[in-house]
């Protein structure tokens, strides 16, 4: 027998309303749909405004004449100077032949890092072994292994790429394990009941709980191993390879404030591009999968 309706006049309705109107009250209202460019935009701007005033500061100095203007010429001269370069090409090649290294030196680090990190993160024996030597590692400064390197393989690409994996590797390692590290037991219970083992529970359990702190180890190995290949390409100049190391090195040398000016800013340039199109990117899609974005 089908229950008698409410009427319109009933208490009870009333009481419905009231626990209707308290479950609306825990929806969130969406902020609406940015377009691309509003998105862009709005990503954008604080970078702008925070290079606009390092710039404005950067002019007051110049005008205050706190340095002669051959050492320190200002903004209008060295952005003029590094569309110069840009136009001849020479910019272009030495930062080609930069990014190559650097390339190659970070791909290498990786694989060195990841294999490294996941055996000490898993294996107590080698933890004990090697742990505190991978730390000791990376709070090395890079200029230490270069007269070994030299030593190793002489002036070559093959010792610029030592420097740059020996300095990038262990911080790469170190983020992987303490990645590993935090994982909850409860997780890695659940998936051996699920029948991840071996290899599988790596690749669905382990690696994935242990991606954000990977990538920020990731991230900080990217830093170490920028800085190695700058210091390698100014100790380490090499024939017919133009790098912006060695355009740094020859503007000092030269006194050309300008150039030196141009060539720094053209690696500041590609720090916060790689930062911004990579390693930023990988963190927002990182935090979108573990739901910590805001609607």
């Amino acid at each position: 027998m089908q229950a008698p309706q409410p009427h319109l006049s009933d208490p009870r309705l009333h009481g419905y309303e009231q626990d209707l109107a308290g479950i609306d009250a825990l929806e969130v209202p969406l902020d609406p749909a940015l377009s691309w460019g509003a998105r862009v935009w709005r990503a954008t701007w604080p970078k702008l405004a925070a290079g606009g005033l390092l710039i404005s500061l950067w002019q007051l100095v110049v005008w205050l004449e706190l340095r002669p203007s051959y050492a320190l010429p200002g903004p209008a001269a060295a952005f003029g100077r590094l569309l110069d370069d840009l136009r001849d090409g020479v910019l272009l090649t030495a930062t080609g032949i930069t990014m190559r290294r650097a390339v190659a030196g970070y791909a290498i680090a990786i694989v060195i890092g990841v294999l490294l990190g996941l055996a000490v993160a898993r294996i107590r024996l080698l933890r004990t072994a090697v742990g505190s030597l991978i730390t000791g590692l990376q709070t090395m400064p890079s200029i230490v292994w270069f007269p070994l390197a030299v030593l190793l393989f002489q002036l070559s690409e093959r010792a610029i790429l030592f420097v740059i994996v020996l300095g990038a590797a262990p911080a790469i390692a170190n983020g992987l394990i303490h990645g590993v590290d935090h994982i909850p037991p409860l997780l890695l219970r659940a998936g051996r009941v699920l029948g991840a083992r071996g290899i599988a529970a790596y690749r669905h359990i382990v690696l994935p709980a242990a991606l954000p702190a990977f990538v920020g180890g990731m991230k900080q190995g990217w830093a170490f191993a920028w800085r190695s290949l700058m210091a390698g390409e100014l100790l380490l100049i090499i024939a017919s390879r133009p790098s912006l190391g060695a355009r740094l090195q020859f503007a000092r040398e030269l006194s050309d404030a300008a150039g030196l000016l141009a060539a720094m800013l053209t690696v500041l340039l590609i720090g916060i591009l790689v930062d911004g199109l990579v390693f930023g990117r990988l963190e927002r899609c990182i935090r979108t999968r573990w739901g910590l974005t805001g609607p």
